[in-house]
């Protein structure tokens, strides 16, 4: 079985890349300077020569707030792209898993979202991101919704809380924000299980079991910093005005597919690889 990642250079793309080379399989990852999947032939062309014959889309538009006043390019990325991809997965026979969101969801229920509950988007983001899950689908692929994912590389809201926790007495973190924060590293595991599985086609959710807050992940992570977690103080969004609207209730229901442990144990599990990267950081 030959692989194709694409997004390499990013945090969940580097995680994938590891976890499909321990298959033994035959492995490239290529970020934008190699493939631009913006440009139709050029995919087209590359997939047709390559014959992969799994494709994990892990490329994307990621920035939530430039979307909103971008959201032509955004969709060109997320949304564009992905049918282009999806077009040459077909014509090379290949299966492609691609990555989405939990923002394709308004964010006003009370229960977990099945896989099968109505999308509303509420910012360009997840409008962009919901017309790749359109794409894919239209062309019998695999769709994967995650959420607040944080791992070793770039930016995310562990390493935020991390450097926090080290410059200021206090924090304050949005409290009215429910959702599951998803360990990479977990996720690629649930992206490489599916691409070798026999499940059929159609939308899963790759999110940690449970919920949470922002203001509860980062008390978790002050614990185990040592720090006391009573210096994050929660706050309501409003604190943090932001151009897109998050939504306020995001939590992903596991009804199909094997789901992934619960937030606080795969936190506990990342915590020596994170403070590796940590020291490494400051050294």
């Amino acid at each position: 079985m030959r692989w194709l990642i694409t997004g390499a250079g990013g945090m969940l793309a580097a995680d994938v890349l590891d976890r499909a080379a321990l298959t033994g399989d035959p492995v490239l990852a290529l970020g934008r300077a190699e493939l631009d999947l913006r440009d139709r032939r050029a995919v087209r062309d590359f997939v047709s020569a390559y014959r992969p014959r799994v494709v994990i889309n892990c490329a994307g538009w990621t920035a939530v707030d430039d979307a909103e006043s971008g959201e032509a390019e955004a969709l060109a990325v997320n949304g564009h792209a992905v049918r282009w991809l999806a077009e040459a997965c077909d014509l090379a026979g290949a299966r492609l898993v691609h990555v989405s969101t939990d923002y394709v969801f308004g964010g006003d229920g009370v229960v977990p979202y099945a896989e099968d509950a109505p999308t509303g988007p509420i910012n360009a983001y997840g409008r962009t991101k919901l017309a790749g899950e359109y794409a894919a689908l239209e062309h019998g692929h695999y769709v994967v919704r995650s959420a607040w994912l944080y791992g070793t590389g770039g930016a995310n809201f562990v390493r935020t809380m991390i450097r926090l926790a080290d410059e200021r007495p206090t924090v304050d973190v949005v409290d009215d924000q429910h959702g599951q924060p998803t360990w990479a590293a977990d996720l690629a595991d649930y992206l490489v299980r599916l691409a070798r599985s026999d499940l059929s086609p159609g939308v899963y959710h790759g999110t940690s079991e449970g919920e949470t807050t922002w203001c509860g992940f980062a008390k978790e992570i002050f614990g185990l910093l040592g720090a006391d977690p009573d210096r994050v103080r929660p706050v309501t969004s409003e604190a943090f005005p932001r151009p897109a609207k998050r939504p306020a209730y995001s939590v992903l229901a596991h009804t199909r597919g094997e789901p992934i442990r619960h937030w606080r144990a795969a936190l506990h599990a990342a915590w020596p690889v994170l403070m590796r990267g940590r020291r490494c950081s400051l050294a």
